[in-house]
């Protein structure tokens, strides 16, 4: 798995302070992000966590790339809609002559659970090699019979063909993805998927993620992680049980 962050805002709890100094104080926006030093800053951005008032912390955004990772988890990623936005490689122009795969940690541990694991994979690629040629042929008498040239009709059927072949593929294939999130977004993603309940390769990525946000923003996300470590776990009869060993985790991350 490879997570980066691509962009930023620009000095993002700086923006954050001066929007909320507007917000409580008669400055213009001239002077709007004057004797905003880390400190005051750090004041501002208290107050706004305190007070619950979160609106100012969405005018900071984050964009990252991540590689390496299977549909399963971007069936999860896309889940979160409300300040986010994604770019996902298509399986239906892009066509993958040897497609990678995510094995989960699990089934890695257990050599027959492997080895079946692996022979699936290579089974679905060769029905989708197959399955794509089928269909190519096809296609391509179609487009020919209805007057496109040559090169015109191998365009649209190979085009055609991987649109229908991609549906043998599984959810272990790998994908690649580009999404923005607010800061706001980010603090929510990060409560429900840095979770010890949360499925393992999200969680693995909200980590990382979060990792690499506080070193650009420490004091906006220095309480972000799952919901138990800046108040009780939410969870209820279903908590890991581990809330102080999350808490120091999330802590030194």
């Amino acid at each position: 798995m490879k997570v980066k962050i691509i962009q930023h805002t620009p000095e993002p709890e700086k923006l954050i302070a001066s929007a909320a100094k507007l917000c409580y104080s008669p400055v213009g926006v001239e002077n709007i992000m004057d004797g905003l030093d880390e400190e005051k800053v750090d004041k501002f951005l208290s107050m706004l966590m305190d007070l619950g008032h979160a609106s100012p912390v969405e005018h900071v955004v984050f964009t990252f790339g991540v590689e390496g990772v299977s549909r399963v988890l971007t069936h999860q990623l896309v889940r979160h809609r409300v300040g986010c936005s994604y770019s996902q490689q298509s399986q239906r122009y892009v066509k993958l002559e040897q497609f990678e795969y995510i094995i989960p940690p699990e089934i890695e541990r257990i050599p027959a659970a492997k080895e079946r694991f692996i022979r699936t994979m290579e089974e679905d690629q060769r029905a989708y090699n197959e399955i794509a040629e089928m269909l190519r042929q096809e296609h391509l008498k179609k487009y020919l019979a209805e007057g496109k040239t040559e090169k015109q009709a191998r365009i649209m059927a190979e085009k055609t063909a991987i649109e229908d072949a991609r549906y043998v593929f599984p959810n272990a294939c790998e994908t690649k993805i580009v999404f923005t999130m607010s800061a706001r977004a980010l603090m929510n993603f990060f409560r429900q998927r840095c979770c010890n309940r949360a499925q393992w390769e999200i969680r693995e990525m909200a980590e990382e993620m979060l990792r690499q946000v506080k070193s650009v923003a420490p004091i906006l996300f220095k309480n972000a992680g799952p919901g138990c470590v800046a108040d009780k776990c939410p969870e209820g009869a279903m908590s890991c049980g581990k809330m102080n060993e999350v808490k120091e985790k999330y802590k030194n991350l």
